[in-house]
């Protein structure tokens, strides 16, 4: 079983998009993996102007078929002493739902990385729900991302049903790409964590309280917010994430 499952791992690849049938078989993978109504889908001139400006456009593939993509636009860090820089922001990645927990996002998001320090870049930026534990825990444990700002409804109410009606308030992933932090973590190293001086815990069965219980949903959505921006104004940073049966927690501490 072990080996079927290995052989089976292998045949799934990452590569860059550039036609327009590429573009649009990502197009319909939103339509899937969140539900969106087509007007809050991004389009295919978007990942057209993507490709040609210094963006990234991924898709993974099992075998032809494409089964997960990742959309990333060039972005410009001002710096109060002039000293500005380029950097990634990656918008969108999304996988079909019966890819998941096979490695997938781990495989475009390190294919990624690749190629942004192929072109000079160090810094790829996204944001993230922090109610969505297990994304927390691919961002800051298998990436090594840490997060210092909180965006609150960052993109309106949307009609995914990912989201539940509720805002969309959203943590702000910085992945630091030639950080010692990020080489070890994307190595499978250890790396020594800072103090932690404040958790944040969510608890496990969100997604599932979102659903039949939206209020409550909403209030643990709203603790959640301040607690972290009381923390990032006092210059604490996710810098890492425990798992339970019953909770995922974010550590703070300062950032090393």
């Amino acid at each position: 079983m072990a080996g079927g499952q290995a052989e089976q791992q292998a045949v799934i690849t990452a590569r860059l998009l550039t036609t327009h049938a590429e573009f649009a078989e990502a197009v319909d993978l939103q339509r899937t993996v969140w539900g969106f109504a087509d007007l809050e889908l991004l389009p295919v001139r978007l990942f057209v102007v993507a490709s040609k400006v210094g963006g990234q456009v991924l898709g993974a593939y099992d075998g032809e078929r494409m089964i997960g993509f990742c959309l990333a636009i060039p972005g410009i860090k001002h710096r109060p002493d002039g000293n500005n820089f380029s950097y990634l922001h990656s918008h969108m990645l999304g996988v079909l739902s019966e890819y998941n927990n096979r490695g997938v996002g781990r495989l475009l998001k390190l294919r990624q990385r690749e190629l942004a320090m192929e072109a000079g870049i160090d810094l790829v930026e996204w944001t993230f729900d922090p109610l969505e534990v297990k994304n927390a825990f691919f961002n800051v444990e298998r990436l090594g991302a840490i997060a210092r700002r909180y965006v609150e409804n960052q993109y309106g109410t949307t009609t995914s049903f990912l989201h539940g009606g509720l805002p969309t308030d959203r943590l702000v992933a910085e992945w630091w790409l030639r950080s010692p932090r990020a080489a070890s973590v994307v190595a499978g190293q250890g790396r020594p964590r800072p103090a932690i001086e404040v958790r944040v815990s969510i608890p496990a069965d969100i997604a599932e309280v979102r659903k039949s219980e939206p209020k409550r949903a909403r209030e643990i959505q709203q603790r959640a917010s301040v607690t972290f921006r009381d923390a990032f104004n006092r210059g604490l940073a996710v810098v890492g994430f425990e798992r339970s049966p019953e909770a995922g927690t974010y550590l703070l501490g300062i950032p090393e």
